[in-house]
């Protein structure tokens, strides 16, 4: 027999086994990875659902019943409105594109002299508009907004039988977690070399944010959204479905919110002779903007998720420019993770650290 190896050499010989196995199983998962993050976090959040259910049917058939649900709430909305978004959107986009905004903005301010009023304030700033720059400017914002909403709604329009497989992709993972995810999350908690109960402090966390986002700020964005673009139809402003997306958006973000829509809109009907209608829409977006905030919001989320108002801006601007749409969910959650480690670090690791670092003598 040959010389036995040191169980240092083959401990580190099987993590690097390890290792491999790891990375391609990410290989193989990787076209998935937004369906699955998805599917887990809406199966954090209809699991009390399901959790009702069981009791009384089991959890095969409480599970597809969870399943039919999501289906309901998700999908038929997304078939619905996509084609409507996609081609409200793409006029946005074609009317910046073809200055239409800017010849609009251009009449309105040489019909109300708003320059002759506002230059004289600002240049005690040495700061001077003209129509050149507010025209550029209402084109680029109508560019931009338009031909990002109209990729995202492309993006399922243009490949329809894509969508199909992936959605119910969706449904079949969030099918088995509702049913296994307690043994995955076991699994997952005994294979990490953390104590278990920072394990479970990461899970939790996670679970708290992803409710928040889809339950408190979801809910809360369907709500404004709805009641802006009706009202926006009412008062016959062009593309209220459009704009009515875009404030469901934008009521994800805090400190901006739906007023980046209505206090523009606002000032537009009133430069436009529409004084009564201005001041409407501002009264109004004050009661729905603190309504929802103040009274509804707190009522979904509570407690749970404490992160400051800045960061919690600066993780949904950055998840839309690197994840797209999707990045209204992933860069909280990325966010929440980190700042979750970092408690971590700080409770149990910042003294092991400190006392490994060398002292240096003065």
């Amino acid at each position: 027999m040959g010389e036995r190896l040191p169980q240092d050499t083959i401990l580190w010989f099987f993590i690097a086994l390890f290792l491999l196995s790891i990375f391609l199983l990410g290989m193989l998962l990787w076209p998935f990875i937004s369906v699955i993050i998805i599917a887990v976090v809406i199966t954090g959040t209809t699991k009390p659902a399901y959790l009702k259910l069981v009791t009384r049917t089991g959890p095969p058939l409480a599970s597809f019943l969870t399943c039919a649900l999501v289906f309901l709430i998700l999908f038929v909305p997304i078939v619905f409105f996509v084609g409507i978004l996609s081609r409200e959107a793409y006029g946005l986009y074609l009317m910046g594109k073809s200055a239409v905004i800017s010849d609009q903005v251009r009449n309105l301010v040489a019909g109300s002299h708003i320059l002759e009023k506002i230059n004289p304030f600002l240049s005690h700033l040495n700061i001077e508009l003209t129509g050149q720059e507010i025209n550029r400017a209402a084109s680029e914002a109508g560019k931009v907004v338009g031909l990002f909403l109209y990729q995202q709604a492309s993006a399922i329009a243009s490949n329809v039988a894509q969508f199909f497989v992936y959605f119910f992709f969706m449904l079949l993972v969030i099918y088995y977690l509702l049913i296994d995810g307690d043994r995955l999350v076991r699994f997952v908690i005994d294979l990490s070399p953390l104590p278990d109960d920072q394990d479970e402090r990461l899970i939790l966390k996670f679970k708290e944010m992803a409710g928040a986002v889809l339950i408190g700020n979801g809910v809360c964005g369907l709500i404004q959204g709805i009641i802006g673009g009706v009202l926006f139809s009412i008062f016959g402003i062009k593309s209220p479905f459009l704009w009515g997306v875009i404030m469901g958006l934008l009521a994800f973000l805090p400190i901006v919110g739906i007023g980046a829509v209505f206090l523009p809109t606002a000032g537009f009907l009133m430069l436009s002779g529409r004084m009564g209608v201005g001041v409407f829409f501002l009264i109004f977006y004050g009661v729905l903007s603190g309504g929802v905030e103040y009274l509804i919001k707190p009522r979904l989320v509570g407690q749970r998720v404490k992160m400051h108002t800045l960061l919690v801006f600066l993780a949904i601007i950055g998840g839309l420019k690197v994840f797209g749409l999707l990045g209204i969910i992933y860069g909280p959650l990325v966010v929440t993770g980190f700042l979750t480690l970092t408690e971590i670090y700080h409770t149990n690791y910042q003294t092991m650290t400190e006392g490994s670092c060398p002292e240096i003598e003065p």
